[in-house]
């Protein structure tokens, strides 16, 4: 068991759910604090509630990979690589999802029994997405340590 997976450990013993989770490993990396955007987060946890919908590491990791390249501010625009690197990550989580559980819902990843993530499913997956998002970061040429600056010192 490696850093990475001891933090995610600690996140989801915490309480945090899976998007929560992707999106707070990333602001770590950045040495940024973000409750609001952490709490917004919740509501992609659980395929966005009931298990229906996508798989909350994926439309996190998604999220969270625009905090690397998104607009954010009047005077920005996203980065061009932005759309790429969503890419990616969108077809290499629905490649392995569905090669492992049958598709890409919270549902076809957890079972019949939402309400609780399953963590030999969920937290290997979890694990596997996170690096998956930093390789494909750095691959594109972002920093996972350092995000764009702001004019508030962010």
């Amino acid at each position: 068991m490696n850093d990475t997976d001891l933090r995610i450990l600690q996140l989801n013993g915490s309480g945090y759910c899976c998007a929560q989770i992707i999106t707070l490993l990333c602001l770590e990396n950045l040495q940024r604090e973000n409750p609001d955007l952490v709490r917004s987060m919740q509501g992609l946890c659980l395929g966005t509630g009931d298990c229906s919908g996508t798989c909350g590491i994926l439309t996190g990791g998604i999220c969270a990979l625009a905090l690397y390249g998104g607009k954010g501010l009047d005077n920005e625009e996203k980065d061009d690589r932005l759309p790429l690197v969503i890419e990616n990550f969108r077809e290499w989580f629905k490649s392995t999802s569905i090669k492992q559980y049958g598709g890409i819902s919270c549902g076809d990843i957890i079972g019949d029994e939402c309400g609780a993530p399953k963590p030999d499913r969920c937290g290997k997956l979890l694990v596997d997405a996170y690096a998956q998002l930093i390789q494909i970061l750095v691959d594109e040429g972002f920093d996972p340590y350092s995000g764009r600056e702001t004019n508030d010192g962010y």
